[in-house]
């Protein structure tokens, strides 16, 4: 190639670079912020923040947690739904928990880093998706005073599902169980406690509680329904997160749960609650796309403006 050639080629590719930097770089930015300064946009260019006497506590658009400092629920506020996005409503680390139905096992944890003062999770302790939802029903009822029973739920909140072992037709069903195993409930690792399994008797075989260890996948592995009520009293947003991890918004079912709690805690009648939580509820989207919604924060902040807590 020549060498009048070359300098030609290159000039005309840094001209290309000097003009698409000038229009994407500074004319498109700056066409979007003044666009975003017209009335009616700009407070939503701003971050739709909310704010108490001149200082943001928010934005409307994310949403954060009213727990204590031991990450309790605060009684006198409505509670957001659950969050995987880092320790919970963290901006930075947006995530789902990428776990789904078929996540029905948990992994368990070692009973001997257990007894050495370890937390479970350090422990080796994984909970499914399953176990997460029915721990997560089991403390709203607590909070809620309500039943936090739920299809393929033990009792104590973990994941109903049983190992059943035995030989198989050619479908891979279990024709005679030999052994059947709750994988999800562990044996205690103490003589004086003994575990009771969530069903004693299946298919006439006696229910063992699961011990660390054991390879129980070699079993078929049946969830079992349970006699809980086809829609239970804790709704589906209490107990699952968003995709996101960052949803500002619970459903109304989620916030008529609540009423009674807050109310009790502020001193007021279930009704002024609901009055407030009517005012905080958006619509559906466009007017017909999703369900009605209520905005966690702004009807906290609503709560915080017209029934204040003294002390």
């Amino acid at each position: 190639m020549k060498f009048s050639n070359f300098v030609r080629m290159h000039w005309a590719a840094f001209r290309a670079l000097l003009v698409l930097t000038v229009i994407t770089g500074l004319a498109y930015p700056l066409f979007i912020w003044l666009v975003a300064q017209v009335p009616g946009l700009h407070d939503n260019a701003e971050g739709s923040l909310l704010t108490v006497n001149g200082t943001p506590v928010g934005s409307r658009l994310i949403g954060q947690l009213f727990t204590d400092k031991d990450g309790n629920p605060l009684p006198q506020y409505f509670q957001s739904r659950p969050s995987a996005a880092g320790t919970g409503y963290d901006p930075l680390s947006t995530s789902a928990s990428n776990l789904g139905p078929e996540s029905i096992v948990d992994t368990p944890a070692d009973p001997s880093q257990l007894a050495a003062g370890k937390s479970a999770p350090d422990a080796g302790f994984k909970a499914s998706l399953l176990t997460e939802v029915c721990s997560r029903s089991a403390a709203v009822a607590r909070l809620e005073g309500v039943d936090g029973s739920r299809p393929f739920c033990t009792g104590g909140g973990v994941g109903a599902v049983l190992s059943v072992i035995g030989p198989r037709d050619a479908r891979g069903s279990v024709v005679h169980p030999t052994r059947v195993v709750s994988v999800n409930e562990p044996c205690q690792t103490t003589p004086q406690l003994r575990n009771v399994p969530f069903l004693t008797i299946y298919r006439g075989v006696q229910v063992e509680c699961a011990k660390y260890g054991e390879d129980y996948s070699i079993g078929q592995i049946v969830p079992i329904r349970g006699a809980a009520p086809a829609n239970p009293a804790v709704p589906a947003d209490a107990v699952t997160s968003s995709g996101s991890g960052l949803d500002p918004h619970i459903s109304v079912a989620y916030a008529d749960l609540q009423v009674a709690r807050v109310a009790k805690a502020r001193g007021i009648s279930s009704d002024q609650v609901r009055a407030v939580v009517r005012e905080s509820q958006d619509g559906r989207v466009l007017g017909f796309m999703g369900e009605a919604r209520v905005n966690v924060l702004q009807v906290n902040l609503e709560l915080d403006r017209k029934y204040p807590i003294n002390g």
